[in-house]
């Protein structure tokens, strides 16, 4: 709403937009982390670019699969900017979320648990596209790991409901590693904004009025977790590049199955097979991913 009262009238690269400079928005409850609306509903883009961060990789074609936009950005057969090496691979080796977790088992009230995403030399070649992330910061207070995400742009439209999801997810992650409860989240902007061009798509976002945010995600179970995620990474590759719709981590937790059936009806929409896609919402444990399953039975 308070982007949609200002001017447009900052140029950018992408075109007229309008702006807040420094903004902070803040979530008290992270698993409240996707949209239930119905035309920014993004839970399988949003799953298929956390799974591209966790991949370790910035390859295009893992992420045009989920967001073909990303071609826009891409420099041969790679996204310069993607976040999975500079998480995982900082300067060709450094595992920086091992690193924040190492830091806070052995000093939990540090501040020094942060994640560099966005790096000086970002500016000294001509991209396309470079990190609008700066860092993500972990802290844990009261026996629980609280994020501080900064950001140097963020598209409130585009970009934002997909960054929510991938980051609070991270938190998660940390949180369930380090054995304490996830606590808040916190995302500062330095220029949070909205393009013209998508200034009549966010009104009909807006007149879908407030949405309910007393449906969040299941917890993600604490025991086999790195194991359950490696699983969940092979079953996205074998739907993506293998076209196979086996489940390949069955001893894992309801939680993670719902994730693979998840990646397995975004690909049945793309292959346009949509009898398929009934019997696995069917076999859905949790029914808050309902919302985001029905459209892709209707549109077909």
């Amino acid at each position: 709403n308070k982007l949609m009262e200002r001017p447009f009238n900052v140029t950018a690269t992408r075109g007229t937009s309008s702006e807040i400079i420094g903004a902070i928005l803040h979530l008290s409850n992270p698993l409240a982390r996707l949209s239930r609306s119905e035309t920014k509903g993004k839970a399988f883009s949003a799953l298929g670019e956390l799974l591209w961060y966790l991949s370790e990789d910035n390859k295009l074609d893992f992420i045009k699969y989920y967001i073909p936009k990303y071609e826009d950005d891409a420099e041969g057969e790679i996204i310069y900017g993607g976040y999975g090496p500079r998480i995982f691979r900082h300067r060709g080796g450094i595992n920086q979320l091992e690193n924040i977790k190492k830091q806070l088992k052995q000093k939990p009230f540090s501040r020094k648990a942060v994640i560099q995403i966005f790096d000086g030399e970002d500016l000294a070649g001509n991209h396309k596209e470079i990190p609008c992330t700066c860092t993500l910061q972990f802290f844990i207070r009261d026996n629980k790991v609280h994020m501080f995400t900064t950001m140097r742009s963020n598209d409130a439209y585009l970009g934002l409901p997909h960054d929510i999801f991938a980051f609070t997810m991270l938190q998660e992650i940390v949180a369930n590693a380090l054995g304490v409860e996830i606590g808040n989240y916190s995302h500062a902007v330095g220029s949070l904004h909205l393009y013209e061009d998508k200034k009549e798509d966010a009104r009909k976002y807006l007149n879908e009025g407030r949405q309910s945010t007393n449906k969040p995600m299941p917890a993600m179970p604490v025991s086999h977790l790195w194991d359950c995620i490696e699983l969940l990474k092979l079953a996205e590759y074998r739907i993506r590049v293998e076209n196979k719709f086996d489940i390949p981590c069955n001893s894992c937790d309801p939680y993670w199955l719902d994730l693979v059936r998840l990646l397995q009806i975004f690909s049945l929409h793309l292959l346009k097979r949509t009898g398929e896609i009934q019997k696995i919402k069917n076999e859905m444990y949790s029914r808050i991913f309902d919302t985001y399953i029905n459209p892709k039975i209707s549109k077909n």
